[in-house]
């Protein structure tokens, strides 16, 4: 049995993660955004299951997500699923000056990576939509360019295949991949996805737990439960390495180096 915490499991894909891996005989610790969430995800899940709270849009929520999943000990496998998509009509800037976007999907992710006790396993969620990307780093947070959701929400996920990557080249212990969900009818997906919405969780979790060999790597990309080409901006070391200094300098917070975990 493996413990695994999910971020943004309150419904779509992250929540199927949860009563996936349940229903596998994992345990599992989900995370809602606020209180209301919590319930539904209480009411979906049974009021047994463990649900941190916190706001990835903001990173002192999201240092106290760590806070709240520390406490419960050290996770075999975390799952980065929370996210938001392509709809924004415009910019949102966030309490920290950030775009809403890139706080919680890419933020988000990087912050509690470094903050909670390092799992045997990580797994971005990424996108089909990564080959839409523009690897540039010069505007990240769209501070000077017109506002475009779609792009915003493709550069994001491109990002998140580059920090799975990064992290995996700083952390060999660690199984740290990313993965392509599908384009499913969660609320992100909207209505007109055409994937079957019960798949979405099968490639995050098969890569969280399984004892498969083909989940037995690090640094790679899977599409349904394959793995696969992302974008190829996101395998360039420098790329990772401009991201990851990016991220460490607006959080405050340095990935610890391969064996210095102090969070253990």
């Amino acid at each position: 049995m493996a413990r695994v915490f999910i971020t943004g499991s309150s419904d779509g894909i992250g929540l199927g993660c949860g009563q996936l891996l349940r229903r596998q005989g994992h345990e599992v610790v989900l995370h809602a955004r606020n209180a209301a969430r919590a319930a539904d995800t209480r009411a979906a899940m049974g009021d047994d299951v463990q649900v941190v709270i916190g706001d990835l849009a903001s990173m002192a929520q999201t240092r106290s997500v760590a806070d709240q999943v520390n406490v419960l000990g050290r996770m075999d496998a975390v799952i980065h699923n929370a996210g938001i998509g392509y709809r924004e009509p415009e910019r949102i800037e966030t309490a920290d000056g950030l775009s809403h976007v890139f706080a919680i999907n890419v933020m988000a992710p990087y912050l509690l990576t470094a903050l909670m006790a390092r799992p045997g396993r990580l797994v971005y969620v990424s996108s089909r939509v990564t080959q839409d990307a523009d690897v540039q780093l010069i505007d990240p947070q769209w501070v000077s360019r017109p506002w475009h959701g779609q792009q915003a929400y493709s550069d994001s996920k491109l990002f998140d295949d580059m920090l799975a990557f990064g992290v995996a080249r700083r952390w060999p212990d660690v199984l740290c991949n990313s993965a392509s969900p599908g384009y499913v009818p969660t609320k992100l997906g909207g209505p007109d996805a055409r994937d079957d919405l019960s798949a979405g969780p099968v490639t995050p979790t098969w890569l969280a737990v399984s004892s498969d060999p083909a989940v037995l790597v690090t640094g790679t990309y899977f599409r349904y439960q394959r793995a696969a080409q992302t974008h190829p901006s996101a395998y360039s070391e420098r790329n990772q390495d401009r991201l990851i200094d990016y991220l460490a300098k607006i959080t405050g917070e340095l990935l610890p180096a391969a064996g210095q975990d102090d969070r253990r």
